[in-house]
């Protein structure tokens, strides 16, 4: 059997600035997911720790220095004195690295439940060596990176409710996670207008916005708007007529609640005890 992976290189080439990822079928019957890099490709299990290891019969190294203090934690009551060694970090740092090149090809796949679960654990990574690292060095070696797994996680999140027509929740989490990033450059001294111009949350309020545009129309909204303009600009007479128009939609809203609860009263009266 051939060593030289030439032919699947070449049956697969490599696009400079674009990431391209696929699942294919392995060998031993299992889905894999293959990322194409500049000098060859990465091959990954679809779960469990990308490279098939289980480390100290655990599912991640992450899993079992969790393991550990827990051990910790019930033998001595507390968890301080509790640390991590630099290779020990060393390991965690470098099964993160795994995580990332498979949550990177699971979105291109539109995977957005393995992005999920795999940049949790890379954020599980960073919490544990913050909390836990032996060294100053180590504790700060992966904060760098923590935005863009938030960003990564947020994607995910609102792509994944987006897809499932759920457009406010999407909403929701991309705003919740713009807040998570916001915190974290606030909290390293990052003055606020140089936070909004980070990567991270211009993609993300880019994606804002976008999902805004998809919200159903609120028939008051533009109502509202011109009334305040029209208050703002004196016209008296004009923003007399749109409170009118705004008391009607409110009317008119109030009695279609009225009949549906009405008839939901009606329909549960019919139903057995």
């Amino acid at each position: 059997m051939s060593l030289d992976i030439s032919e699947l290189l070449k049956n697969w080439p490599y696009e400079p600035g674009q990431v391209t990822a696929r699942r294919i079928r392995g060998d031993d019957g299992k889905d894999k997911i293959q990322l194409r890099l500049d000098l060859g490709i990465y091959q990954m299990e679809v779960a469990g720790r990308p490279d098939g290891q289980r480390p100290y019969e655990c599912e991640s190294l992450l899993e079992h220095f969790q393991n550990e203090l827990a051990v910790y934690r019930r033998k001595h009551g507390t968890d301080e004195g509790f640390a991590v060694d630099d290779r020990n970090c060393e390991l965690l740092r470098a099964e993160a690295s795994m995580y990332y090149h498979r949550y990177l090809a699971m979105f291109i796949l539109e995977d957005f439940d393995a992005v999920e679960r795999d940049t949790m654990h890379n954020i599980g990574v960073m919490d544990f060596c913050a909390a836990f690292a032996g060294s100053e060095a180590d504790r700060a070696q992966m904060e760098q990176y923590r935005p863009y797994v938030l960003m990564m996680h947020t994607r995910s999140q609102a792509l994944k409710a987006y897809r499932g027509r759920s457009v406010r929740a999407a909403l929701y989490a991309v705003r919740t996670g713009m807040q998570r990033i916001r915190e974290f450059y606030r909290q390293g001294g990052m003055e606020k207008h140089a936070v909004e111009q980070t990567s991270e949350l211009v993609i993300l309020g880019a994606m804002a916005r976008e999902i805004e545009s998809r919200l159903p129309v609120d028939p008051t909204a533009r109502i509202r708007q011109d009334l305040k303009r029209a208050v703002r600009e004196e016209r008296y007479e004009d923003a007399a007529q749109l409170r009118d128009r705004l008391k009607e939609f409110r009317q008119k809203s109030a009695a279609k609640s009225s009949v549906v609860s009405s008839e939901d009263d009606e329909s549960n009266a019919d139903k057995e005890p």
